[in-house]
């Protein structure tokens, strides 16, 4: 979506690996939930393929544009107040550990601002995401190297998840994870473990 306005999240290297990951996990019978859309892309692209899906997204601005571009789009932090369950979750959390001097104070911030460690909104959504996950559901969360990748799988292994990297990609002094998690099963084929030591 090339027209994206200035305080939406424009789709860059992390939306697109996370979007190659979910096109990998998504079927046919999925029911999905994108949590913070931003520019609608994931959502509008897996909507080709799944039974259903719904994003949500705290920016105002980021709803009207992917409303206006197709998506089923729900204004609400992270997925305060849906009802039902998902077999997918995918979601871009703001990752970039951010001092309080580094704010930049617009909506944009939601998408970028992840609190001195980078984990302060995943944090949030690990000890929530299980209220709208159906059994045997998956979780498609990317993160960066800047974020903690040990920090954030222990954070997500406490809750009783399986957490594995499904794919990586180095961003200049940065790398991206994947990550996927899983309640029920375990596909050692696809995956790659991650060891918390």
């Amino acid at each position: 979506m090339p027209d994206t306005p200035a305080q939406i999240y424009t789709p860059a290297e992390d939306t697109h690996l996370l979007l190659s990951a979910a096109q990998c996990e998504v079927s046919l019978n999925d029911r999905v939930l994108e949590v913070g859309t931003g520019s609608g892309i994931i959502a509008t692209t897996l909507a080709k393929t799944a039974a259903s899906v719904i994003a949500t997204d705290i920016n105002p601005f980021a709803v009207i544009h992917s409303h206006a571009h197709g998506t089923d789009v729900i204004r609400t932090d992270l997925f305060a107040g849906l009802k039902g369950l998902f077999d997918l979750v995918v979601f871009n959390p703001p990752y970039l550990p951010t001092q309080p001097d580094e704010r930049i104070d617009d909506w944009l911030e939601y998408a970028l601002d992840g609190g001195e460690s980078g984990r302060v909104v995943i944090e949030r959504f690990a000890g929530e995401v299980s209220r709208v996950l159906a059994p045997g559901g998956r979780i498609l969360v990317i993160i960066s190297s800047l974020t903690g990748l040990s920090e954030v799988s222990e954070l997500f292994q406490k809750k009783g998840y399986l957490v594995t990297v499904i794919k990586e990609q180095v961003v200049e002094a940065e790398t991206l994870y994947v990550l996927r998690m899983t309640v029920k099963f375990f596909e050692p084929s696809r995956i790659k473990p991650v060891f918390i030591q």
